[in-house]
């Protein structure tokens, strides 16, 4: 399972799942264009959403645990795409179109912000 880091949180996706979301990162950045990404929280992390705001000043770094690089789906590549470019934002689905579920951490999560952490 791959990653995110963003502003002090890591997210983690499934590698094939992370390689189609940096190839949508990429291209928007790429276009100078600023945009809304969000998920689904694991039940680890509270079984709720979050969303960030990524922008061209965006520092951001892409972490996969394994070496090969997975096979595209253009399809998939596709609804990303177009969900990126929506008034929604990116929302983070996996192959079959279902909300994907991730799981982050970090200083700046809400989840980390109860008392004690």
């Amino acid at each position: 399972m791959g990653s995110i880091r963003y502003d002090g949180l890591t997210t983690h996706f499934d590698d094939r799942l992370l390689t189609h979301l940096q190839i949508i990162i990429v291209q928007k950045l790429m276009r100078e264009e600023s945009f809304l990404m969000s998920w689904k929280d694991s039940m680890s992390t509270g079984d709720g959403r979050t969303a960030i705001w990524l922008s061209p000043q965006t520092t951001i770094t892409f972490k996969f645990v394994g070496s090969r690089v997975p096979e595209i789906n253009k399809k998939w590549l596709l609804r990303l795409g177009e969900s990126a470019s929506s008034t929604t934002g990116l929302i983070v689905t996996g192959e079959d179109g279902e909300l994907a579920a991730a799981e982050a951490t970090g200083s700046k999560y809400p989840g980390n912000l109860r008392p004690g952490n």
